[in-house]
């Protein structure tokens, strides 16, 4: 299975980022266009790192540790940034990160927003995140793991490298897993290459911490540790709605009374997956949606009944059982 790509949303390339880049692919020296940079306000102007924090704090909801750390990290590398336009600092900083936390907090979008402001500084060549699991890196027999893995290594060189669940890489009750030649050479790879290439390791807690302490040698290379928290019932009935919303339809106020109430039961049952549940949640209302709509065949729909989710389209689900 290949490496997906993903794009950063709303970045395009300018004039100048595509002389650069044609001029790289040529051998061409080319000029660091913040270097000439020697205030804070200067780097931030060039760069327009502010403007991807500004969206991050407007598209994610909650988050306020991460969004935290996210924002010492990018201070640290403004103030690198002016350090080696001194020539105080000639190596680049060690980035690699462990993003901690349940399925469905963000870390993914976290890290395509990551992936953005370490290009807008310099510190990546491209602005590109390769996201993978332990199938896109581990073979299935001698002679296959490497290979995947230095593939999916090419494809990111320059950018950002994303792996879910990175525990899975490594399985000691199984003798015969490759995992861990895939992990040797991620490894060579974050320390020898690491001014060319981010590693974001991600996963739950317990598991990540297990890994860390059966691959020391991954834990040293990680510098940064970002702790995702669950979402509040109250930050997930916004993220409802602003789901909701970016799909043309809207919550009646039978409807958002019920979500406030599906919302706590849902979050003690097995499986939750915070803003994942609640995308799942709402797809299978608007199912029931349209086979409410659909069964009134001879009757002419306005506009505001297409958009609108009801009470009993929330209600019908098991949860309230």
């Amino acid at each position: 299975m290949a490496a997906p790509l993903y794009q950063i949303p709303g970045q395009t390339a300018s004039t100048a980022e595509s002389a650069t880049t044609e001029a790289a692919a040529a051998g061409t020296a080319v000029a660091d266009p913040l270097q000439s940079a020697r205030t804070v306000e200067e780097v931030l102007a060039q760069s327009q790192v502010s403007a991807v924090m500004d969206e991050l704090d407007r598209d994610l909801i909650g988050l306020a540790p991460v969004k935290g750390r996210i924002r010492d990290i990018a201070a640290l590398l403004v103030i690198d940034k002016l350090r080696m336009n001194l020539g105080l600092q000639a190596q680049a900083p060690s980035l690699h990160m462990s993003f901690i936390g349940n399925p469905g907090t963000g870390k993914t979008t976290v890290a395509l927003r990551m992936a953005q402001i370490l290009h807008r500084l310099g510190y990546v060549r491209k602005g590109h995140l390769i996201a993978v699991t332990r199938d896109d890196l581990v073979g299935q027999y001698i002679g296959h793991t490497a290979p995947k893995t230095k593939e999916v290594l090419k494809k990111a060189m320059g950018g950002v490298l994303f792996i879910d669940e990175a525990y899975y890489l490594y399985r000691p009750e199984n003798e015969r897993d490759y995992g861990q030649e895939a992990i040797e050479i991620l490894l060579q790879v974050m320390e020898n290459q690491r001014d060319d290439l981010v590693v974001i390791l991600a996963g739950y807690k317990d598991r990540m911490d297990a890994f860390f302490r059966s691959n020391p040698g991954m834990s040293s290379r990680v510098a940064h540790h970002l702790d995702f928290p669950d979402y509040q019932p109250r930050e997930l009935e916004e993220i409802a709605q602003r789901m909701l919303q970016s799909m043309h339809y809207r919550l009646s106020d039978s409807a958002i009374a019920a979500v406030h109430e599906y919302i706590p039961l849902r979050m003690q049952q097995a499986h939750f997956a915070n803003a994942r549940s609640i995308r799942n949640a709402l797809d299978r209302a608007r199912l029931r949606q349209a086979n409410r709509l659909f069964a009134q065949k001879g009757r002419q729909l306005t506009r505001d009944e297409l958009m609108t989710i009801e009470g009993e389209d929330i209600r019908a689900s098991r949860v309230f059982t």
